[in-house]
């Protein structure tokens, strides 16, 4: 009874928050439960939040330094690099108020 009820909880996040086998596989690697998947939904409000199949597969690659294989929404290290040094380039030391 406990595991069926577990099994409908985990495919309810799955269809909550448009996630795959592999994001699935993640989050329980991560120990991570269906009821918090769903919680950590961004609302409209939240725009600053990344979805949940982005968080989960970023937790997962600092964790253990790699991402299942999947359809997962992956970003490289290079894009990280990438995308830091263009903010780091739009701050300039002039501008800062302190």
């Amino acid at each position: 009874m406990a595991k069926k009820k577990n099994a409908d909880a985990w495919a309810e996040a799955k269809k909550h928050c448009r996630l795959n086998s592999a994001d699935i596989q993640m989050a329980k690697e991560l120990g991570m439960s269906p009821k918090s998947l769903i919680k950590n939904i961004p609302s409209k409000s939240q725009k600053w939040k990344a979805p949940v199949k982005v968080w989960i597969s970023e937790l997962y690659e600092e964790k253990f330094g790699r991402i299942i294989e999947g359809k997962t929404a992956r970003i490289d290290s290079s894009e990280k690099s990438v995308n830091r040094k263009k903010i780091d380039a739009s701050i300039n030391d002039e501008e800062l108020p302190f």
